[in-house]
């Protein structure tokens, strides 16, 4: 999807439509665009653009404030659309899905004609002003890539007879997955562009990245077989914001933000039935200086508010030692809580020295009771602030969450 979160925007308020528009989580001047219409790209605003600048870069643009929930329902209703055509839709990200036909070769003769019809689909079932930008390929790598190729609303098509003509126009940082650091890796190896890259052996592909993903890399760029649609569960969750100015005065609303963290991920954990066995705490300062700790759990924990109590009682303890400032101070810039290492919530083991069965069943039972009738109708006594200071706001990444791999076929 092509500058999703603003079109989402532009798409249910007609007078946003044309108009550079900025999706941010704040609408001060410090706030962050996270998602700039097209219409602001085109005047030279970015993602990660400070307010400020974006506005005085461009003075007609309108700040709008994050609608997650919004986006999600836009998200669904598109992957419902796409699996009208085949089950095997696989959401990569928020505004990204895979659409794999090769169960469908018999019903589809012309896949850049089902291209257009999916195209015409997402405009007339969930909204007019999206587009999408669409690439065909045998595997998915090469689909993505030519999906990047002609934005907005572009359509490319990637064969054995085209690909040499795509990459010799393109840089390695242009291919999905090659950063800055990959890069400058292939570059000192002498592979320097990305049709070296196609036209290297597997051997010097393995040996230059060290690990299968040099034989990933001719696979993908060579039509070997597809490894990019695995859709394994969880590895990890992390739960990051950055903290506002007016949160950074207040020793109490940067207390709510970590508990907030907390129970985003107790949530989170609840819906893929696991219990997390690590858990990390990072927080960044506007001098660059960085905290970080990590807390092996001595039981598998779920509770959001037994995390929140073990992170304060760990930098709590680092604050004492070190006779150092408060960890959540007024030079904070942001806050990460993460979880690792789950396990099935029915293979948790009971504890020697605590029963906590019944109260994994409670906590399982008031978000039964959430789904059913509202995120609002139960809360625990922490979450009931007069002006919560956390926002609920969904990034580009997974979203694995959203969906219960269930489709209509």
């Amino acid at each position: 999807m092509n500058s999703f979160f603003a079109s989402c925007e532009q798409q249910v308020n007609f007078y946003l439509r044309d108009r550079p528009v900025a999706v941010c989580v704040y609408t001060g001047k410090q706030g962050c665009v996270i998602a700039p219409s097209v219409e602001a790209k085109r005047l030279g605003v970015k993602l990660g653009m400070r307010l400020d600048e974006a506005m005085q870069l461009c003075p007609g643009l309108v700040p709008v404030e994050i609608n997650s929930k919004r986006y999600r329902e836009f998200h669904v209703a598109i992957i419902d659309v796409l699996r009208q055509f085949t089950p095997d839709v696989f959401p990569k990200s928020i505004d990204e899905a895979v659409v794999d036909l090769t169960r469908c070769q018999l019903m589809y003769k012309d896949v850049w004609q089902v291209a257009l019809q999916i195209k015409s689909d997402i405009r007339t079932k969930v909204g007019d002003w999206l587009r999408c930008s669409i690439g065909i390929a045998p595997n998915a790598f090469l689909a993505k890539l030519g999906s990047d190729l002609h934005k907005p609303d572009g359509l490319v098509m990637i064969t054995p007879e085209t690909i040499d003509d795509v990459l010799k126009d393109l840089h390695l940082t242009d291919l999905p997955g090659i950063g800055q650091r990959m890069a400058k890796r292939l570059q000192d190896q002498g592979i320097l562009t990305p049709l070296n890259l196609r036209y290297a052996s597997p051997e010097r592909l393995r040996a230059v990245c060290k690990s299968i993903i040099g034989w990933h890399w001719h696979l993908r760029l060579n039509f070997g077989g597809e490894v990019d649609l695995e859709t394994s569960a969880y590895k990890s969750m992390q739960a990051m914001r950055t903290v506002s100015a007016s949160q950074r005065q207040s020793p109490e609303q940067l207390d709510e933000l970590l508990q907030s963290l907390c129970l985003t991920l107790e949530r989170r954990m609840m819906k893929q039935d696991v219990f997390c066995q690590e858990v990390t705490f990072s927080c960044r300062y506007h001098d660059s200086r960085n905290y970080g700790d990590e807390i092996k759990l001595p039981e598998p924990r779920q509770d959001g508010m037994e995390l929140y109590n073990l992170i304060r009682q760990r930098f709590e303890r680092f604050q004492h030692v070190n006779r150092c400032e408060p960890i959540l101070n007024r030079s904070i810039r942001s806050m990460s809580v993460s979880v690792f290492r789950f396990i099935p919530a029915q293979l948790v083991p009971f504890s020697l020295f605590e029963d906590n069965t019944r109260k994994n069943t409670l906590r399982k039972a008031v978000y039964e009771v959430k789904a059913k009738f509202g995120s609002d109708k139960l809360m625990r006594a922490t979450e009931l602030r007069d002006n919560p200071v956390f926002r609920d706001v969904i990034g580009f990444g997974s979203i694995k969450d959203l969906h219960d791999d269930q489709n209509p076929f």
